[in-house]
């Protein structure tokens, strides 16, 4: 009888062509399942006219950003032992995962897309960290505190959420209620994409430290890049 990751390759294999591909972290090497061939499934939806919110449709929750590594390490500066974490927007969820192999006590990985979690599970069980990592949908534009976590988290982080002007207020919202007192939340963003009037509302109810760190990559043409990217920390005021 097949287990639970050969069950949900095979259910996520009737919509993607997935491999597993190696992601080297500082505490070794993860396995990341990744869409084999990116163009031609963006090729398929162009073809099948299934592209109506770009934000939904396209598989941006399926790659690896360098800001969700980048923040997963820079994390490690922080005591884990016997804290939790809570990842927004996580697509796949490797800033989750890399968190998790540091030795966070809980993380829980969550994102509104339900292809993203399939994703982001899968990971967790072909990474050996199921028990340690939990995957759930979560909106944060919900009302009220989410009956799931009436402790909160010491630690709230999130990478590349912030395009959305609209999410704004909510999120700063969900802080409030879902961050322990004396918790921290960590936003990353590639500076190209900055949102300074998250900052400026963030300020408001937060205490607000901003950070500036840099990140060598590669692009999709091999191309060594170099980008600068803001992490924001807010604590409660």
């Amino acid at each position: 009888m097949p287990g639970e990751l050969e069950t949900l390759l095979a259910h996520i294999g009737q919509k993607f062509d997935v491999a597993f591909e190696p992601l080297q972290v500082d505490e070794g090497q993860l396995q990341v399942l990744t869409i084999r061939n990116m163009q031609a499934h963006l090729d398929s939806l162009l073809v099948r006219k299934a592209i109506r919110d770009p934000l939904r449709d396209l598989p941006l929750w399926a790659k690896v950003w360098p800001g969700s590594f980048l923040l997963g390490r820079f994390l490690r500066k922080y005591p884990c032992e016997g804290k939790s974490l809570l990842e927004l927007g996580a697509g796949c969820g490797v800033l989750g995962l890399v968190a998790a192999r540091h030795g966070f006590a809980r993380v829980v990985v969550s994102d509104v897309v339900e292809d993203a979690l399939r994703f982001a599970r899968a990971n967790v069980l072909q990474n050996g960290l199921d028990g340690r990592v939990e995957t759930c949908r979560l909106d944060v534009t919900t009302p009220g505190k989410d009956a799931r976590f009436p402790e909160g988290f010491d630690y709230i982080a999130a990478s590349e959420i912030l395009y959305l002007d609209t999410l704004h207020r909510p999120l700063l919202k969900f802080l409030s209620r879902h961050l322990r007192p004396g918790g921290k939340a960590f936003f990353c963003t590639d500076m190209a994409r900055a949102k300074p009037h998250f900052a400026k509302l963030a300020a408001r109810s937060f205490h607000l430290t901003e950070g500036h760190l840099g990140l060598k990559s590669r692009d999709e043409q091999g191309q060594e890049q170099r980008r600068v990217y803001s992490i924001l920390i807010l604590e409660h005021a």
